[in-house]
């Protein structure tokens, strides 16, 4: 069996260091081969992205081609319609039959995943790895309860010895930064230094991205 990947969707509009911090720390104490960044075309649970497909795949590009073990995977971009995480999953396992995948995702995630599209199907086809903040207890629906009962794991080795079908609780707090908090900040002429990587930030004032209408 090969080493395990890790996949996190988002629509990245913009990428921030919010989305790359903790990636960044379950590649490396996951010991994953890689995190792939899988930008959406059209998130299904919330509206559609600001800016344009091929904007928001160069500012993934951009904040990955630094960092070792982060890498992008655009075939969401591709489908031109919703972005339904079981279908990659699906699509990603037929590709990569021997390799154990992770799905990245946060707490409010996992609490609502009964929400997804066709949601009891995803573990067959991945983990779930749940960034979550230390010593915090969630409060989950029956529903959601149930699941982690049969699926959770404290055994972070089970996420390389099986292929799917665990879901583990990583702690790695989610950094208070959200993609609204940046274009807001960049609408009304603020400046998101540190917020996300430079050259995203410099791709961002280039294209004229987030501005505020001209009236």
């Amino acid at each position: 069996m090969k080493k395990a990947i890790g996949l996190l969707g988002g629509t990245f509009d913009p990428v921030h260091i919010g989305h790359l911090r903790p990636a960044i720390q379950i590649l490396e104490q996951l010991e994953l081969a890689e995190v792939r960044l899988l930008p959406n075309y059209i998130p299904p649970h919330r509206a559609s992205p600001d800016s344009a497909p091929a904007h928001r795949l160069a500012m993934v590009q951009l904040a990955t081609a630094q960092t070792p073990g982060l890498t992008v995977d655009d075939r969401e971009l591709k489908r031109d319609r919703p972005s339904y995480t079981v279908e990659t999953l699906m699509e990603l396992r037929r590709e990569l039959p021997d390799t154990p995948l992770c799905f990245l995702m946060g707490m409010d995630s996992l609490c609502s995943l009964n929400r997804w599209h066709r949601w009891q199907e995803l573990l067959e086809h991945a983990h779930l790895v749940v960034s979550h903040r230390p010593g915090w207890q969630p409060q989950f629906n029956p529903t959601i309860s149930a699941l982690y009962l049969a699926h959770g794991t404290r055994d972070s080795e089970q996420l390389q010895r099986r292929l799917s079908g665990c879901i583990y609780l990583f702690d790695n707090p989610e950094l208070d930064i959200s993609s609204t908090q940046i274009r807001n900040h960049i609408r009304v002429g603020n400046n998101p230094q540190y917020l996300l990587p430079e050259p995203v930030a410099d791709y961002i004032r280039e294209q004229g991205l987030y501005q505020s209408p001209v009236l």
